[in-house]
């Protein structure tokens, strides 16, 4: 089964979209996508893999085509987990393997360090922990998440003319490809009177009011006890810090690290040499 099916799963606050490749009865994986990206994200990635896992990708919340959080809520970092561990439920799924990308494989390692009896491998691309604020910032923080979510209220989407315009503006702010940007913004608008606009809620853009600090980030990083392979692009963009990544590194026993050519989205835009590197990960092909 290598054509993507489309699922829904109910969640008791909102629906979560959400795109399903391979036999059921596989070992299986749960793919959770970056910010402001959506389940297309692993449209050319799945299928490389699905010969050997039952995949679900999720459209994580706002996201894609998936619900918005209620109104007056914020998009915490630390709801994020509930929820993916939530749509592992509904999908009966006691224990499964994660694959994240971005934001994604921030969500997997903190899932796979406050859960380990769930999670049984964890695949990780361009991400390890989640971004990290300093303690002296907490304040200028707050102060700007709160402006940031006072000024959004009278702010407009932006409508776009056509879904070609909107490829256009994921190419200039990403430096995608335009077909892989394509692949993203197919599933990333809607259509309203005059164009298009993002389906992802607005308040993803959101400053997050709270950040982890780098000690936290270490400390939940030494619980992971899955097989983790971390698949890093070269060069590295410039957020991954060389020196910040080895630290993580450091503190995950056992994991496995490669270094593949490419960008951020180097799954979506070269999908062959990763999927080469999980299934030889997983003891696969």
């Amino acid at each position: 089964m290598t054509a993507a099916r489309e699922i829904d799963i109910a969640l008791p606050h909102l629906r979560l979209a959400a795109k399903t490749w391979g036999d059921p009865s596989l070992p299986p994986l749960l793919a959770l996508h970056g910010w402001l990206d959506n389940a297309a994200s692993f449209d050319r990635l799945a299928p490389l893999l699905c010969k050997y896992f039952h995949i679900v990708a999720l459209d994580l919340p706002g996201h894609g085509r998936s619900g918005h959080r209620p109104p007056g809520a914020w998009y915490h970092y630390v709801d994020y987990p509930g929820e993916v561990l939530a749509a592992a439920d509904q999908l009966g799924w006691q224990q499964f393997g994660l694959l994240g990308h971005s934001l994604g494989g921030t969500l997997a390692a903190v899932l796979a360090a406050a859960c380990p009896e769930r999670v049984g491998q964890l695949l990780l691309i361009e991400a390890l922990g989640p971004l990290a604020g300093e303690a002296g910032q907490a304040l200028t923080q707050l102060q700007r998440a709160l402006g940031q979510r006072a000024a959004l209220q009278s702010k407009a989407l932006r409508i776009f003319p056509s879904e070609a315009d909107a490829v256009q503006a994921r190419v200039q702010a990403n430096g995608l490809s335009p077909e892989a940007a394509r692949i993203l913004v197919s599933r990333g608008i809607r259509a309203v009177a005059g164009g298009f606009v993002w389906s992802s809620d607005a308040r993803l853009t959101l400053a997050s009011p709270q950040r982890y600090v780098e000690a936290q980030v270490l400390a939940l990083l030494e619980g992971i006890g899955a097989p983790t392979q971390v698949i890093l692009a070269q060069p590295a963009p410039a957020f991954l810090d060389e020196a910040m990544v080895d630290a993580r590194i450091a503190r995950v026993s056992g994991i496995q690290v490669v270094r593949l050519p490419g960008h951020h989205h180097l799954h979506l835009e070269d999908p062959q040499p990763v999927a080469a590197a999980m299934l030889a990960f997983c003891g696969k092909g």
